[in-house]
């Protein structure tokens, strides 16, 4: 029994750990980062060179993180 709850946790571990999703303040915008920047500061980096929302989204994707 200790063997398979054991094998359990670590196949959800292995299951999880390629993906990251964040949701914005806002609660409605999903951003997944697969080998992505750190979020915040892609975020700041993004935010500071860009003017427009479609501007924004594709900073955001060069850096690793895509919107669902």
């Amino acid at each position: 029994m200790k063997r398979l709850l054991i094998l359990a946790t670590v196949s959800a571990a292995l299951m999880t750990s390629g993906c990251i999703t964040v949701i914005d303040a806002d609660g409605d915008d999903s951003w997944h980062g697969n080998n992505a920047q750190p979020f915040d500061a892609a975020r700041e980096e993004c935010d500071d060179r860009t003017e427009s929302r479609d501007a924004f989204v594709a900073c955001m994707a060069g850096k690793g993180w895509t919107r669902s």
